[in-house]
């Protein structure tokens, strides 16, 4: 059979001092955008419109001056009431009604990329953001085991955010200035001398030449503001979750000083950040100063020899004015520019991580047929100097169960996360797996998946509903089969006598209600799903007495007829399993029946003796306590 090898080591994890190309960034969001290249070319046709008629407005009101320049002159003559200054005085008001209409042009050709461009913005977000949704529950329990939530969810915020930042930026700030800057400095040459052009384009380039070496030593501190954001936000969510533990042992100062920690690092930075940004402030405007005062300074010349109109410094002085006023916030676009591109960074090394168990090229579904279990000569460690099973032979035959047991660190619960595929077998000799004959790496993890319910050890609910809890195992369930899983896991009375029944939220991680509560929702959750192979991982673990012997009543029911592996500590759940296997070290080192076991005098008919003298004492205790009353 052919066999597939996983990576061994763990997902790559997002490195701030390793950080991506920019360029490379930048052309893994053009994929996203290609859907909407209409819209992405209009957009940009408005965006040269819109500059266009921005040109326009000057060269009307210089026009307009000019006009009035030539009116008082005719005044003063005594000349005012004849044709000319009539003709005159027309245009003038017509100038004034093109410069209204040419200002409002240059609105609706704005307006009109921004409704154009916001479908494209918004559905490249909502994309990217699905797709590192979707990476991340493909990746392995292991990247998830070594990763911190809160951080995570911290870089996809960011992440998605500066999606969001470089596409308007670009698209409303950068591109429409360079359009603008290549119209003023083209009539500069054409109308008047080429000085203001070379004055223009040289302050322009040590403008930017300046922004782009001061930014780019800044940029380290934003990626220290990042991580130490991440990771004071990790501590915080991370100790809030454990709120109990915190209350129980009184360490709320402790986890404030941590907490605190992390901020005064994160202050440090973000100061040192404030002050890089205001020297970068001073250079720019500096520089803007300088090249602005070059520029009025010839023109004003020029007017005094007769060179140039009134009207033509005032239009001079708009360019440049045109020109600075985004050219400065250029300044501030290029910070923000490279801040998004750093957190963007974060988010798509995300994206990047490697899936340690991929599906096998070709994958087939997997076709259960009896759905029986087995583990060939399986070799297994979380770590290489580290083996947790130790060439585990067995088999569970189609419709039986098989109940593992031995002490804590045995390898027990590894066993169902191998039959997950949570993680995969070394094709070199790490053994195999197989249901009904097909290798778990030869089948797609959906469907391996899809035919097998678990209700685990320590069960873990989503901030909602009861209902929905439950509805989980199966979203697809109607009403009246969430109620019937409930009704078999002994659990519908207790909802119902809730003032919102099914409706009652649990909280976070299901907190709102007690151990045993949690166990009968997972195990109607499992239920609803009907899997032909169920794994129980200690199912009753959190019950008392009464409970676990109703619901083991049901958890038999239930799996007769189904393949089912039972993951015990109470070996009195197990009595009646047909296979029974006892686990120490990583190696089964017996196997047999119940009455085989105690028959054999091993490891299991020892725990058994010790387990029924723990529930004499604890049975005959109580009594002994009433009578002394």
């Amino acid at each position: 059979m052919h066999r597939h090898s996983p990576s061994s080591e763990p997902a790559p994890t997002p490195v701030a001092g390793s950080p991506r190309r920019d360029w490379q960034t930048i052309r893994s969001l053009f994929p996203y955008l290609a859907d909407y290249k209409w819209r992405v070319a209009v957009a940009l046709s408005c965006l040269i419109g819109a500059k266009v008629a921005n040109l326009g407005v000057p060269i009307v009101m210089k026009r307009i001056i000019d006009g009035l320049a030539s009116m008082r002159q005719l005044t003063a003559l005594g000349r005012a009431e004849h044709e000319p200054a009539i003709v005159l005085a027309g245009g003038i008001g017509l100038l004034v009604v093109a410069y209204a209409l040419v200002r409002l042009s240059t609105s609706l050709f704005t307006e009109l990329r921004e409704i154009l461009f916001s479908k494209v913005t918004e559905s490249a977000v909502r994309q990217l953001a699905l797709k590192v949704f979707r990476h991340l529950h493909s990746l392995s329990l292991r990247f998830h085991l070594e990763r911190q939530t809160g951080g995570m969810s911290r870089d996809i915020e960011r992440g998605t955010r500066g999606i969001s930042q470089l596409i308007s930026y670009s698209l409303y700030s950068i591109l429409p200035t360079l359009v603008e800057v290549g119209l003023v400095l083209g009539f500069f040459i054409v109308k008047y001398e080429a000085y203001y052009a070379i004055v223009a384009f040289a302050a322009l380039v040590a403008y930017i030449v300046f922004t782009v070496k001061v930014t780019e030593w800044r940029t380290h501190f934003r990626r220290t503001m990042n991580e130490l954001d991440s990771r004071a936000n990790s501590r915080a969510i991370d100790s809030l979750l454990n709120y109990e533990t915190v209350k129980y042992f009184g360490n709320e100062e402790w986890e404030a000083r941590r907490y605190d920690e992390n901020l005064q690092r994160y202050r440090a930075a973000a100061i040192k950040s404030q002050n890089s940004l205001s020297a970068l402030n001073f250079g720019q405007q500096a520089i803007i100063v300088i090249g602005l005062a070059l520029i009025l300074l010839r023109a004003t010349q020029g007017v005094m020899a007769g060179r140039l109109t009134l009207g033509d410094l005032v239009l001079i002085n708009t360019f440049m004015l045109q020109l600075y006023i985004p050219l400065n916030f250029l300044g501030v676009v290029y910070r923000e520019l490279k801040q998004s591109l750093t957190d963007m960074d974060r988010m798509f090394t995300l994206l990047g991580a490697a899936r340690e168990v991929p599906d096998a090229p070709g994958a087939q579904p997997l076709a259960v047929a009896g759905a029986e279990v087995r583990f060939e000569h399986v070799h297994f460690g979380y770590e290489r100097s580290r083996l947790i099973l130790d060439d585990v032979t067995f088999s569970i035959a189609a419709g039986t169960t098989t109940a593992v047991v031995g002490p804590s660190g045995s390898g027990k619960s590894t066993l169902a996360r191998l039959l997950f595929r949570f993680y995969d077998l070394d094709p070199a000799g790490g053994g195999a797996i197989t249901i009904d004959g097909q290798d778990l790496r030869d089948v797609t993890q959906d469907s391996l998946r899809a035919a097998i319910g678990i209700v685990p050890q320590d069960t873990v609910l989503f901030n909602d509903t009861i209902y929905y809890n439950i509805a989980y195992g199966r979203p697809a369930a109607t009403r009246d089969e969430v109620i019937a899983a409930a009704r078999a896991a002994h659990i519908h009375d207790f909802i119902e006598s809730l003032p919102k029944g099914y409706d009652t939220p649990v909280g976070e991680r299901g907190l709102k209600l007690s151990g045993g509560e949690k166990q009968r929702v997972a195990i109607a959750r499992t239920l609803l799903k009907n899997p032909p192979i169920l794994v129980f991982d200690e199912a009753t673990s959190a019950l008392d007495s009464r409970s676990e012997r109703a619901i083991q009543h049901e958890l038999d029911q239930i799996a007769r007829g189904r393949t089912t592996l039972v993951i015990a500590h109470r070996l009195s759940t197990i009595v009646h399993a047909e296979q029974i296997l006892v686990m120490d070290h990583g190696r089964i080192v017996e196997r047999g029946t119940h009455a085989q076991l105690l028959e054999a005098g091993g490891a299991f008919a020892q725990m058994w003796a010790l387990q029924q003298r723990a529930a004499q004492r604890a049975h005959t205790e109580p009594a002994a306590h009433g009578e002394g009353a």
